[in-house]
């Protein structure tokens, strides 16, 4: 069986967030959405719940699906989430930055290859919903 990872997908007024990597080292740099492993026992909306407040300091509800999960390493998935902020504001507790990214923004952040490559095979769903699609 595969082990999962959560990535999210925080939308808010149009806007995508990103988070800059700060490891591992072949990583470290990089734009990505924020989220990490899923713990034994969690749903993977628990599982981004918690890697957000932990990594970001915000309170989220999560949602549906975006795209499909995406192989990272063998056997293992990553699966981006579609969130929303409830509470707080994101802070980079483990990153060396935040941003709020708009369409445009993204697909040149992805065009440059500044964002974890596993991140870009939801360019095409993330514009869609960037753009209100």
């Amino acid at each position: 069986m595969s082990r999962i990872v959560v990535a999210g997908a925080v939308i808010d007024a149009g806007r995508l967030l990103l988070a800059q990597r700060a490891r591992p080292e072949h990583l470290a740099g990089l734009w990505e959405l924020p989220g990490g492993k899923v713990e034994p026992g969690e749903t993977t909306a628990e599982a981004l719940r918690r890697e957000l407040d932990e990594e970001l300091g915000v309170e989220v509800t999560v949602g549906e699906a975006i795209g499909a999960p995406v192989e990272v390493a063998a056997g293992v998935d990553l699966v981006a989430l579609r969130a929303e902020l409830v509470t707080g504001t994101p802070q980079p507790r483990e990153h060396l930055a935040i941003a709020w990214v708009d369409a445009d923004e993204l697909a040149a952040l992805c065009a440059r290859g500044v964002v974890v490559p596993a991140d870009t095979a939801w360019l095409p769903d993330l514009d869609a919903l960037l753009r209100g699609e």
